[in-house]
């Protein structure tokens, strides 16, 4: 049984970006993570070790969070390959990064990039 599960408005506070002051000052951003898994033998056994456990997940986004890049496309990458690294159940994933109030010379709520496999 093919299921998604669900990773929404991941909030981490980092210092992304190709502006020296981005780097100094930071800004908050939204992580959402959809992977689909097959979870017959989980849901039959009712066994978190059987699927993929979301708060692991949660902790490796946050380590590739925590380590400053330029660009989002960047962020994306780290975290998809990062997926297919340690969690080989998942058949699909897409992730989507948020820069909340980006410095872009207007008011803006986020800028964003998604990326898939």
């Amino acid at each position: 049984m093919l299921s998604e599960i669900v990773l929404s408005e991941m909030e981490f506070y980092g210092f992304h970006g190709c502006f020296a002051e981005e780097k100094i000052i930071g800004t908050h951003f939204k992580v959402d993570l959809t992977i689909k898994v097959d979870i017959s033998e989980a849901s039959q056994h009712d066994d978190v070790l059987l699927t993929v456990n979301y708060q692991s997940v949660y902790q490796d986004i946050k380590k590739i969070m925590e380590r400053p890049v330029n660009i989002l496309e960047t962020l994306c990458s780290k975290i998809l390959s990062m997926i297919r690294l340690q969690y080989p159940q998942v058949v699909h994933a897409e992730v989507k990064v948020c820069k909340m109030n980006p410095a872009i010379g207007g008011k803006v709520k986020y800028v964003a990039v998604s990326s898939q496999f």
